[in-house]
């Protein structure tokens, strides 16, 4: 039986992950989760799971949900809560599922209490790589990749050395507007940009998809799960999201992972790793049934959001930090109406251009970078 805590349980991921659970009861046990602000869905899995604590956003969600739920589940709420959930004493491994910067100091605190980590929440390794990749190392945690494209990767890499690793290869299906030129994009609203043609995820992640931003988020997470040099990874237009990601070889052998688009996939993989559990559910892949998979190319000056990830990525530093806290804010900005679809890239070269780099920075200074990034593009809107 393994002890499972949760960050996010109303989210894509996180009713994902409780879904494996649910078809899985002799395996695993939710111990605690948090939740935002659907309280209405939180309240029917805390019914059903019985974890041990709950974590709410809201102070005033506290009261609601006890009158709701079990007397023996503690509720909590807050920042605190969230810590808590994520070092509870009972969870051997903790799955972050958040949206965004707000699950970098859990996931650090959950590392620094001896959880490993399955880490869907690609924010906190863009935003903070190489503390929590050195903070793994120093209390011999597990980063084990949820995303689909680094569990591909993660999967691939079993039984091999990484020294010997040429490059690699991170598919991506191309968002909502894959089939649009850039002069195609002026003036798309959001129920257009949130209809993506192969996943079902929030809408954040939907939107990120869209301007590519996704995809560059995940190669600055490639690079510090896989410790592998920017210019050795690379993205590769894949429409049909059956190849999720490819290792190429220095003797020019390439492995690559295939399946279906079915995130319980590498969240069970992450949950059960070094073993695997069988699915008596999910869609099997028949490829015949595919007829053509189609790659392209990708074009930098038409995804001009991956162009900002690479440069970020390679400048290090305090600059990925900026890049997310721009592009959080920039994209709820465009979800609330407030900014037109293209200004999102422009709202985040504008906090690229403006910051002043710090090289190596301190837990202190990147949330500070994070913030002032996210007050700049509010005072531009």
């Amino acid at each position: 039986m393994k002890y499972i805590s949760l960050l996010g349980s109303t989210g894509s991921i996180g009713t994902q992950t409780l879904d494996v659970i649910r078809t899985n009861p002799d395996f695993f046990r939710l111990t605690a989760l948090s939740c935002g602000t659907n309280i209405e869905l939180a309240i029917q899995q805390i019914q059903e799971f019985q974890p041990a604590l709950v974590s709410v956003q809201r102070e005033e969600d506290v009261d609601l949900i006890k009158k709701e739920v079990p007397a023996s589940v503690t509720v909590i709420s807050g920042e605190d809560g969230l810590m808590e959930v994520a070092c509870h004493q009972d969870a051997d491994i903790l799955v972050n599922a958040v949206i965004g910067s707000v699950g970098l100091k859990p996931t650090l605190a959950a590392i620094k209490a001896g959880r490993d980590i399955a880490i869907a929440n690609k924010e906190t390794l863009v935003t903070a790589g190489h503390i929590v990749t050195t903070e793994a190392n120093k209390h011999g945690v597990s980063l084990i990749p949820v995303d689909s494209e680094h569990s591909a990767i993660f999967q691939a890499l079993n039984g091999e050395d990484p020294k010997t690793i040429e490059r690699l290869i991170v598919t991506a299906s191309g968002g909502s507007f894959r089939d649009q030129t850039r002069d195609e994009l002026h003036g798309v609203t959001v129920e257009q940009a949130l209809a993506h043609p192969n996943w079902s995820m929030g809408a954040k992640i939907t939107i990120d998809s869209a301007t590519m931003m996704n995809k560059g988020l995940e190669v600055i997470e490639a690079h510090w799960l896989f410790g592998i040099p920017y210019d050795q990874i690379d993205v590769l237009m894949h429409r049909e999201s059956i190849i999720h990601s490819m290792i190429e070889f220095v003797d020019k052998s390439v492995m690559a992972q295939l399946g279906t688009a079915d995130m319980r996939v590498p969240i069970q993989y992450a949950l059960t790793y070094p073993n695997r559990l069988a699915r008596e559910k999910g869609e099997r892949l028949n490829l015949w049934e595919m007829e053509k998979l189609h790659f392209n190319k990708l074009d930098m000056d038409r995804y001009r959001c991956m162009k900002f990830a690479y440069e970020a990525g390679r400048s290090a530093g305090t600059m990925p930090t900026v890049l997310n806290a721009a592009n959080e804010a920039a994209v709820a900005a465009f979800l609330n109406q407030q900014i037109s679809f293209l200004e999102i890239e422009d709202l985040i070269e504008h906090s690229l251009n403006r910051h002043e780099r710090i090289h190596s920075p301190s837990l202190e200074e990147i949330i500070h970078a994070d913030e002032e990034t996210r007050q700049f593009v509010q005072s531009k809107l």
